[in-house]
């Protein structure tokens, strides 16, 4: 009896562990699979006409004379996300510093709560909220037009806000309290801990925040499609209006012939957008594992 019991066990335990195994692996399958999906449409296309999209800022799919221009599309999307990464990053890193090290236990639950539930607004809220109450006020502050890449930027960064702050302070937190209370006996200002010691230390949790941070602006579309005006131009100013690389395939997929040029072009924006974020994500996690490395001792 004993010994069909443990070979129960064992069998269950066998049976649970490759279930994990197949769940831990089901992400990448995923990943291929969504790959595989985009390159099968898109990247035909990307490699015949790369020297056209890659030089021209003419985006024209559907005239008699199309020309597949993504300078624009490209110079537009890093536009608004870089405004908004610098707007959010200070600001996100601050807040989960206070929530860490500052904030009391009470305001910091209240706080905790209201970053989840900025998290949990939907994407086309955040929209109207560009359309009917930033909108105004910029034209309010000298903007000739209020739906533009400042405004969309602004809400790329109120969007990435909760996800820097959640995941900010979970890094800081993970930094054990001897490193703090190490600093403090050598004479240690609270802001010199903070600054020599507690942000060197949670750097790769805070690289990792901002990371998955530019991808949620780079994958927004809704909001951006809304509120930047969707103007085809390379912008000079944060007041123009500018177009991204989703805002483009949100607005374009639906009215192009399935198998045709303009419907594989779209195709190949995906795939870019694809590219660009494995590449920083790739990047950060060498970033990640140069800095531990660096740190083992020798």
């Amino acid at each position: 009896m004993a010994m069909a019991a443990r070979r129960s066990r064992v069998t269950t335990e066998r049976v649970i562990e490759a279930v994990i195994a197949l769940c831990g692996i089901s992400a990448v399958i995923f990943i291929l699979a969504i790959f595989g999906f985009i390159a099968k449409e898109g990247i035909g296309f990307l490699v015949t006409h790369a020297a056209e999209m890659f030089t021209s800022a003419d985006w024209s799919p559907t005239h008699s004379n199309p020309v597949y221009g993504i300078l624009a599309l490209v110079v537009g999307t890093a536009w608004v996300v870089g405004l908004s990464l610098v707007i959010s990053v200070p600001i996100g890193l601050s807040a989960a510093i206070y929530l860490s090290e500052f904030a009391p236990p009470a305001v910091r639950e209240v706080l905790k709560v209201v970053v989840e539930l900025l998290a949990a607004i939907p994407s086309v809220v955040w929209g109207f909220i560009g359309v009917m109450v930033i909108n105004p006020l910029l034209q309010a502050a000298g903007a000739p037009v209020g739906l533009n890449g400042l405004n969309g930027a602004i809400l790329l960064a109120l969007m990435t806000l909760p996800l820097l702050v959640s995941l900010g302070e979970d890094a800081l937190r993970a930094v054990p309290d001897s490193y703090r209370q190490a600093a403090t006996a050598l004479g240690a200002t609270r802001w010199e801990m903070i600054r020599r010691v507690l942000l060197p230390a949670a750097k790769p949790g805070l690289l990792v925040a901002v990371l998955l941070g530019f991808g949620r602006c780079v994958g927004e579309t809704m909001a951006v499609l809304m509120v930047t005006g969707h103007a085809i131009q390379l912008p000079t100013s944060i007041y123009d209006p500018v177009r991204t690389l989703t805002a483009t395939i949100a607005a374009e997929l639906g009215e192009a012939v399935r198998g045709g040029q303009h419907y594989q072009s779209l195709f190949a924006l995906g795939l870019l957008l694809f590219g660009i974020t494995f590449v920083v994500n790739l990047v950060a996690d060498l970033a990640v594992r140069g800095r531990r490395t660096s740190a083992d001792p020798a």
